[in-house]
């Protein structure tokens, strides 16, 4: 039976790759003024950038949003 393992450095460029998409849709949200959309995707923001801060990504690269 084969294991699937998701290496630590899988997860973070999975993670980094969703939270850029993230970003990019807060700011398209934002710009078409939809509120219920932006605060939707402000939780999964939030809850990406927890799991790459704790992974030790560097945010301020990253993070456009910054909130």
């Amino acid at each position: 039976m084969e294991e699937n393992t998701i290496t630590r450095e899988e997860i973070m460029q999975r993670s980094i790759e969703d939270f850029s998409e993230v970003q990019q849709n807060m700011l398209l949200a934002k710009e078409e003024h939809a509120p219920k959309t932006y605060a939707s995707l402000k939780r999964k923001y939030i809850s990406l950038k927890t799991l790459l801060q704790s992974l030790g990504v560097n945010m301020s690269v990253i993070d456009i949003i910054k909130e």
